[in-house]
């Protein structure tokens, strides 16, 4: 976990900063280093706001996009009076997910079952008008 380096006053006394500045200078920090890490990897990077940053790229089929990468430091519910939990907002991601993916499984289950009924009812049709030529 980084921690921001104190700010002095002159003469090495602790100088007090506001939350907000303090999330200021975060965020600052932080996409700063978002920043240097694409331009390792040889990436264009565009300032587009003070905590955005847009990357343009090809995709495989050759259209031309942009990534955009947002940095917010989040107060929390009502204006900070419940603080955002990161830790929490993560199980519950996860919750979805894994609630997400077995939905789907139970759709794929379903769907499959409704072919072979209606390849099942098929055949039967297919029996019957062939009987019936007969």
């Amino acid at each position: 976990m980084y921690k921001l380096k104190e700010v002095k006053k002159g003469k090495g006394e602790k100088m007090a900063i506001s939350r907000k500045v303090e999330r200021e200078m975060l965020k600052a920090t932080y996409l700063d280093m978002i920043v240097d890490l694409f331009n390792t990897h040889n990436e264009e990077v565009l300032r587009v706001k003070s905590n955005e940053i847009a990357i343009p790229v090809v995709g495989c089929e050759g259209n031309e996009d942009f990534i955009v990468v947002t940095v917010k430091v989040p107060t929390g519910a009502n204006k900070g009076t419940e603080p955002y939990d990161g830790y929490s907002m993560a199980e519950e991601y996860e919750m979805k997910l894994k609630e997400k993916a077995e939905k789907a499984k139970k759709k794929a289950e379903e769907k499959a079952k409704k072919i072979a009924k209606d390849k099942e009812i098929r055949e039967k049709k297919k029996a019957i008008a062939e009987k019936s030529k007969e």
